[in-house]
This record gives C-alpha cells, structure tokens and sequence, in this order.
C-alpha cells in the first residue's frame, strides 16, 4: 500500500471527501495545524489522558487553562484525527495523539515543541529570501544563525537538544535494525549531541569505546544521560567546534548522524574534509547517517525536511547523486549502494 499523500491526510476523521479548493484551503492554512498541535503539547494535555478519558473541565483543570478555550482546541483537533470526543465535552487518546505522551519513549512532543516554537514560525516569514537569495530565512528574520541564537538563549538551546535526543531515541532504534555496524573498537560520533546514539551503539557493542564530540555546551549536557546508560567509563567527551578544533584520531569508526542535512554543500564540505584528516590512512569507515532523498514524484518525507533545513540552518537534504559529488570532492568514496526515501546509512572509505 502506497504512503497517502499531504492532501489525502487532510480528509476529515468522518472520512467525508473534500472539494480540490477546500483542500487547497486547507493547505494554505496550515498555520492553525501547527498552533493547536503545539498549544496542546505545551499544555501536555495527553498526559492528562493516560489513565483513560476525561472532561474538558478536568483536563483545563489540570493544565491549568479556561475550559471554553480548550474545548474550541480539542473540537479542532479531532478533526485532524488528535484526540476523540467521546461523548459530549469527554476526549479521549488517539493513535496520533499517544505521540505527544512524555512517558513514551517513542514520543515527539520535544519535536513538536520546538517546530511549532515562534522562533520557527517567525523564520517561515523569510521563506521567499531563502527562495531568492539561497541564504536561511531565519538569519534574515532574527537577525543571527540559528546556531548563534542557540549560544545566546539557553530555553532555545535546551528544547533543540530535547528534540535532537527525542529524534535520537527514534532513528537510533530504526539505523540499529537495518543497518550491521560491524565490529568496532573506537567510535567518534562527531556532532553526537548527548550521546544518545553513540551510548546505544556501545551497549551494543559492549567491547567498544568511544568519543562523543560535539559543542561544548551541548556535552556538558551529556555526562548524565551516559551515567544513566552506564557507558559513562567508555566514553571520551570532548567540547569542540568540528569547523574549527580538532578532531578525534585513533577510531576506526566515525558517525555523522544527521549532521551534513543542517549544512550547505561548502560547510558540509569543511566538515567532511576534517574527518577526512583525522582519517588519514587508518582505513577507518565514515558513516553518514541520513537520508537519500528518492526520485521524481516518489512520497519522501526528505522533502518535507529540506525545507526546514533550507529556511532554519541554511542546509539541504540530498539525493544519491549529489551524496556522491560531495563525497568525492573530500576524498570519500561509497562502499555500497544506500536507501533512498528513507532513513539510511551511507558507508563510506577513503578514496
């Protein structure tokens, strides 16, 4: 069965088809999507659904908002599928909504929070700067990076991170499955954020060590979350911008994952030359983990996200021809052919 389309997600729960300009409407406004689903994860009102459902009243109770107002959101949601009304002024969990549930390790309310934060609704406004001068939207609305403004505010810092890590838990289980990481001895996971990933992979791999490299207010956040996964005494945490410090040597496996997509191709460049360097004759493996966005027509979230990474970060999602020239051009080669439309790994020697 083939992946619906963005507008086939848009017939209503009661399954009623609509008209093409009713769609087209629909589309055009999806700025109230985003508002309700964020507001409704800010309120955390899933949680207050876990036990089984409840009453408006008792939910606004318990999140502390006007039970008119909220009922207005809800009767909103449902219709896009989050949350049911089970009988008049009672809501329920559904599929969709078990997704903003903090207690599911699977969740994405982290994820919701930060793209539905005013910082990126804001950054949307600078879509047609991006569009015509190739340079991110958000530089243009804020006035800095995205990064920049990370440094500054440490809220921002804090909800990018959660998200990253959420993102982490996910494709962490998903590149763990279809991908064989071989026998290593020393990874670097190079743009590693917490550790969430490099810390899965040594509890995999339990005679392994590795080096969690990343900015150093972003490892610093780290130290807990490797204590918690009991890999804290395997790990070398190292604070460092990889434009600019060195990099790990001695490893013979390095990840990037999701890292190159937040980059146009002459920084993603810098960074892969880098490692290139730290590679040096070793006949250690790079693996990219990412995606290879699928051809033509083809259902591909990838290009939804590019996007994203085109407006926020200045980066793009790329197919597997462009994977390759920008391998080549830093002195890395593909070791097999990669997925595309998905999440994937992309292996990669030197040469």
């Amino acid at each position: 069965m083939s992946e619906p389309t963005p507008v086939e997600l848009l017939t209503p729960a009661n399954g009623v088809e609509l008209a093409a300009r009713e769609k087209l409407m629909l589309l055009a406004n999806g700025q109230r999507f985003t508002a309700v689903i964020h507001t409704l994860a800010e309120l955390d009102v899933a949680g207050q659904l876990t036990a089984g459902p409840r009453s408006v009243r008792e939910i606004a109770e318990g999140v502390g908002c006007q039970a008119t107002q909220l009922y207005r959101l809800l009767r909103f949601a449902v219709l896009i599928g989050l949350f049911q009304e089970t009988e008049p002024e009672v809501f329920a969990l559904t599929e969709l909504a078990e997704g903003l549930r903090v207690d599911l390790p699977d969740n994405v309310r982290d994820a919701v929070l930060l793209d539905g934060s005013e910082r990126f609704n804001r950054a949307f406004t600078g879509l047609g700067h991006s569009v015509r001068t190739g340079k991110p939207g958000f530089d243009h609305v804020h006035g800095m990076s995205f990064w920049e403004d990370l440094e500054r505010d440490a809220e921002a810092l804090h909800t990018f991170d959660a998200a990253m890590t959420g993102i982490s838990r996910r494709l962490g289980r998903i590149y763990l499955e279809r991908h064989d990481f071989g026998r290593p001895a020393r990874i670097a996971d190079i743009g590693g954020g917490r550790g969430y990933f490099l810390a899965s992979l040594l509890e995999r791999y339990p005679e392994a060590t590795g080096v969690l490299f990343d900015r150093p207010s972003v490892v610093a956040e780290a130290h807990g979350l490797l204590r918690e996964r009991s890999v804290a005494d395997r790990i070398d945490v190292v604070g460092g911008d990889f434009f600019t410090d060195e990099l790990p040597t001695g490893c013979d496996t390095y990840v990037l994952k999701t890292v190159l997509h937040d980059w146009p191709d002459d920084a993603a460049e810098s960074i892969l030359r880098r490692i290139r360097a730290a590679v040096g004759d070793s006949g250690a493996r790079l693996l990219i983990l990412e995606q290879v966005v699928a051809p033509l027509n083809a259902w591909d979230p990838a290009k939804f996200l590019d996007i994203d990474m085109m407006v926020i970060m200045g980066g793009r999602e790329r197919n597997l021809q462009e994977w390759r020239r920008l391998l080549a051009a830093t002195g890395f080669r593909l070791a097999g052919e990669p997925a595309t439309g998905e999440w994937t790994v992309l292996e990669c020697l030197a040469g």
